[in-house]
């Protein structure tokens, strides 16, 4: 009995000398907080409580050594930097209730459940290592599969199956935890780790500013519903760097709010470069929308490589969001097997048609002053559309040393003021370009590689029904 109590005397002792030494040293390791990362046993209270003491601290590094690390919610604060050694794993629980419940900014009064790793109103974060967070999505998209395949299989869409459907707005489900979810918060880095499996969205920063996420993979199989790679919202001054993303949707999707609420809260996501990264899979290379009702502005997209996307740039909206988006510029991108390169579109959901006019209102999107420069797009099935509304058309936009092929062309409907300069788009079959109910389209300096005898380079065509 003495050898026993001496024993465990010795390892009380020797786990608070380790924990004081950490302290001092601004590293807290979390196997010093009882964490023991055998994957089998829940860390949450371990992790939380590093966090805490590095916090108290002033700040540092709390380390995770290799390991796997079962957890619901880790709530990061300010000044401390989760460091996932190489070999380290963060796994999320599968139990809903591991997770906490937090406020949504979207929707007041209402609750959903926080993200794997979260923060609000905090500072100087910093999420680092070469380690892995594995969010265990499977678990959490077999009742939303099921639920589409349940619908197909009755012969109704799923676009319009109540059940198959999760909401798309900026509040995302109640029902599944994101990766990574931080909220008013400032000076943000996210580097070098891997995420995989997230339940729904991977990263998501909203209402931050100064974020910078940079050399993260991410690796999601399709299908996996609505998890999108990088999601700022609301956020100003973010770079998106030498990132690689393969996702079950959107690789990068830019947001800030649905419809009345977006506008009054009135906060753009803006200045923003996306550079050096490869986007494989996924429903859209880089995405706006279509919860764009704060507006998106200024924002660069170059050096990147799409591959086997749905859509290369996919700018969404709708009657009733409102908001701009505007200060566009894409340049030196490569896109291989993309469907379609570029989907500019004010009709991305509702039953209204291209020929519809609508009164002027604060809720008419409105897409503005875009640039697409140095881009090659092959093996793809149209070479692209923009498509605005009749009272409001899609304006201002210049197509710069592009070279497309495509079974078939670009179309341009309810649009004005477009450039083709030093653009070649070579067809399967048609035309390159087709018009429809737009004006000042300059194609002066369109041209193509494989003419169709018959076939005008540039075809007008009637209205769209």
């Amino acid at each position: 009995m003495k050898t026993l109590r001496l024993f465990l005397w010795l390892v009380a002792s020797a786990t608070l000398h380790a924990a004081t030494a950490a302290d001092s040293s601004g590293v807290f390791n979390v196997r010093d907080y009882g964490a023991i990362g055998d994957g089998k046993h829940l860390e949450t209270a371990a992790l939380n409580q590093a966090v805490t003491a590095c916090a108290k601290a002033g700040g540092g590094v709390v380390y995770l050594p290799p390991g796997i690390y079962l957890t619901g919610t880790i709530v990061m604060q300010s000044h401390v930097t989760l460091e996932i050694a190489g070999g380290a794993t963060i796994l999320g629980s599968e139990n809903p209730k591991d997770y906490l419940m937090v406020n949504s900014v979207w929707s007041e009064g209402k609750q959903i459940i926080a993200s794997l790793i979260y923060a609000e109103n905090a500072e100087n974060i910093t999420i680092t290592g070469r380690g892995k967070i594995d969010g265990q999505g499977q678990v959490w998209w077999q009742p939303i599969l099921a639920a589409k395949a349940k619908a197909k299989s009755a012969g109704a869409s799923t676009a319009s199956a109540g059940p198959a459907r999760l909401p798309t707005s900026s509040s995302a489900s109640t029902d599944r935890p994101q990766l990574i979810r931080l909220v008013r918060c400032k000076d943000i880095v996210i580097e070098r780790i891997n995420l995989t499996n997230s339940p729904e969205w991977n990263i998501h920063p909203l209402l931050c500013e100064f974020v910078r996420v940079d050399g993260v993979t991410i690796q999601t199989p399709v299908p996996s519903p609505n998890t999108d790679g990088i999601n700022p919202e609301s956020c100003r001054n973010v770079q998106i760097l030498n990132c690689r993303i393969d996702t079950g949707d959107d690789c990068v999707t830019l947001k800030s709010g649905q419809d009345e609420l977006g506008r009054r809260m009135g906060k753009p996501s803006e200045n923003i470069t996306i550079m050096n990264c490869v986007m494989l899979h996924g429903h859209g290379g880089v995405t706006i929308g279509s919860e764009m009702s704060g507006g998106v502005r200024n924002v660069t997209v170059t050096n990147c490589v799409f591959q086997g996307t749905d859509n290369g740039i996919r700018i969404k909206s709708q009657r009733g969001r409102g908001g701009v988006v505007e200060g566009l510029a894409v340049t030196n991108v490569a896109m291989q097997d993309v469907p379609h390169p570029f989907l500019i579109t004010a009709f991305y959901m509702g039953n209204d048609r291209p020929t519809d006019v609508f009164p002027v209102n604060e809720g008419t999107p409105r897409f503005r002053d875009f640039l697409f420069s140095n881009i090659t797009a092959r093996g793809a099935k149209d070479a692209g559309s923009v498509m605005g509304l009749r009272e409001m058309p899609v304006e201002n936009l210049t197509f710069n040393n592009v070279h497309i092929q495509a079974a078939t062309g670009f179309t341009c409907t309810n649009a004005q003021e477009i450039s083709f300069q030093d653009v070649v788009i070579d067809t399967d079959n048609g035309p390159a370009l087709i018009q429809r109910s737009s004006s000042g389209v300059d194609t002066a300096r369109l041209r193509t590689k494989t003419p169709h005898e018959g076939i005008a380079l540039v075809a007008q065509a009637p209205p769209a029904n």
